[in-house]
């Protein structure tokens, strides 16, 4: 069989009839440049299509109905250590032919058969490759649970779930590690290079700072902080990033940010997240609250967007229950910033990347109107001054620190 002559793809045409099998494809998320808004993916969504692209695994899915463009990271197709290299799948929704808007709707590409390929060049994975979005959680694969009928599907079914369970390794006796009468240990968390100011057994660590300590994970009040409640989320043991944290860690980072939000909502305020992993030695997850008086969610990630744009940096919206664990690779650079509705914003660190620009978007006129205070060198005080924040802060948090529930 020759190799086939390069294809244009033009969603509307005779080719692009196929879509109707992709209806409502949920994978459709805003990409800068190319989406203004307008499908609404919590409600887009097949199980029945997830289902197919499951099983078949294509080497290309393009999808059409929701008439905009997007063109998601390629995802591989195997569970990486536990099963074979396969080849990874891209999926591409195209605008239909000649929409007002000038959004893409042409696709050229040149595929060659899978069986006359070379079995390391088929299965060989793009740099940017990310998990597969539609695994099944161990649960759902252990009792073959059976697909929801359309009517009854559920909007995050089509993305990783948080909370979703990985399949377990079998030991090098081939028994399950779960009936095994020696358990495993936990690993111990990487030791830090040198001195590190956020490690919790560190000398260097401001403890009068420290507003509540948990099992893997503490608060503690921001140094130089936007507003007098800003507080970061950190783990005990020395991590680098939150790709990085063991399984344990991430659950209670997971049960600061809830409870976090509930605090801050009791407060008529809104809590932004966002991690800079680039020029940094120890997770700092920055939690910053916003009045809801001063503006909307939809104007801080707007603004977040804005300024991004005008500093040339390539700011994304990712899924909503997607993991961050998906995207990012440990050791890479990285920006991200969570919203309280739960969405989320990343950018891929590649080069220079301003220190300050999580600080800058939330202190500008847009959201708390602080210009002044967007470099934390600018706004340190007394440590008496410090003091007498932790101590209120812990004071009005109690009510809602789950540590005190173990």
């Amino acid at each position: 069989m020759a190799q086939k002559p390069l294809r244009l793809l033009a969603c509307g045409d005779v080719e692009g009839k196929f879509d109707v099998l992709f209806n409502r494809v949920r994978a459709i998320q805003k990409k800068s440049g190319n989406f203004d808004g307008e499908v609404d993916t919590k409600k887009c969504g097949s199980a029945l299509v997830s289902s197919l692209a499951t099983g078949l695994k294509p080497r290309y899915h393009f999808a059409a109905l929701e008439k905009t463009y997007y063109e998601r990271l390629p995802y591989r197709n195997h569970i990486v250590l536990q099963e074979n290299a396969q080849h990874a799948t891209r999926f591409i929704a195209l605008a239909n032919v000649g929409n007002p808007e000038k959004k893409k709707y042409l696709y050229a590409f040149s595929i060659v058969p899978m069986k006359l390929m070379d079995t390391a060049e088929l299965v060989k994975q793009p740099p940017d490759v990310t998990e597969n979005p539609y695994r099944k959680s161990g649960k759902e694969a252990s009792i073959g649970k059976q697909i929801p009928a359309p009517e009854e599907e559920t909007a995050c079914q089509f993305f990783f779930d948080l909370n979703e369970k990985q399949g377990r390794k079998r030991s090098s006796t081939g028994r399950d590690s779960k009936s095994s009468p020696h358990p495993k240990q936990p690993r111990k968390p990487p030791q830090p290079p040198g001195p590190c100011w956020f490690c919790l057994a560190s000398p260097e660590v401001e403890k009068h700072l420290v507003v509540n300590i948990g099992t893997h994970c503490y608060l503690a009040l921001a140094k130089g902080g936007l507003c007098d409640d800003h507080v970061l989320i950190l783990p005990i043991g020395h991590y680098q990033s939150v790709v990085e944290l063991s399984a344990e860690v991430v659950e209670e980072v997971e049960k600061y940010k809830a409870t976090l939000r509930r605090f801050f909502k009791s407060r008529g305020e809104r809590c932004v997240l966002f991690e800079r992993n680039y020029k940094s030695h120890h997770l700092q997850l920055q939690v910053i609250p916003v009045p809801l008086s001063c503006c909307t969610t939809d104007d801080i990630k707007d603004a977040f967007i804005t300024q991004a744009q005008e500093q040339q940096i390539e700011l994304l919206e990712i899924p909503e229950h997607s993991d961050i664990k998906q995207i990012a690779q440990p050791g890479a650079a990285y920006f991200y910033v969570e919203l309280d509705t739960g969405e989320k914003l990343f950018h891929r660190i590649k080069k220079n990347f301003p220190l300050q620009f999580g600080r800058e978007v939330l202190a500008s006129e847009a959201i708390l109107n602080i210009p002044d205070k967007s470099d934390w060198r600018q706004c340190q005080i007394s440590k008496e001054e410090e003091e007498t924040l932790a101590c209120r802060f812990r004071k009005d948090f109690e009510p809602f620190d789950f540590t005190l529930d173990d």
